[in-house]
């Protein structure tokens, strides 16, 4: 599968998405912001991140937006929406939404790995009206019906 990637006009200079590991699933992301003027989150607050990057994947696909595990337990920072997600037929820039859950504001400079990218094979149902649905074993259990 090919992922072809754009690169905007405020991410020159910028490494392009890569597994850091063979065995890796996500690439990281990294910020688009002005080198002189990192992006504050302040405690409790979100913020739209640029990456600098458009994609193009075939359709089939679509390109999930995830948190990286270390600024999430360093820094309490995540990605808001996570699982972002990425249709295949959106052309505009990728953005990544973060949130700032710890104490102290957090800096996102320019470079900085901010999230990670992956890219999943989706599968599109067919929606069909019922009168009735086959029963289970679960029923109608819900939030938390499984265990304990």
């Amino acid at each position: 599968m090919e992922l072809r990637v754009l690169f905007l006009a405020h991410a020159e200079g910028l490494p392009a998405p890569s597994y850091e590991t063979a065995g890796a699933a996500g690439m990281d992301l990294c910020a688009a912001v002005p080198d002189a003027q990192p992006l504050l989150i302040s405690p409790g607050g979100r913020a739209l991140v640029p990456t600098g990057l458009a994609l193009q994947f075939p359709v089939g696909f679509e390109a999930q937006i995830r948190p990286r595990s270390g600024l999430a337990l360093r820094h309490g920072v995540t990605v808001l929406n996570a699982p972002g997600t990425i249709d295949a037929d959106y052309r505009g820039e990728v953005k990544v939404l973060l949130v700032n859950f710890g104490s102290e504001p957090f800096a996102v400079a320019r470079g900085a790995r901010i999230a990670q990218l992956v890219v999943a094979p989706i599968v599109q149902a067919k929606v069909v009206t019922a009168e009735t649905l086959d029963p289970t074993a679960r029923g109608e259990g819900g939030f938390g019906s499984t265990g304990r």
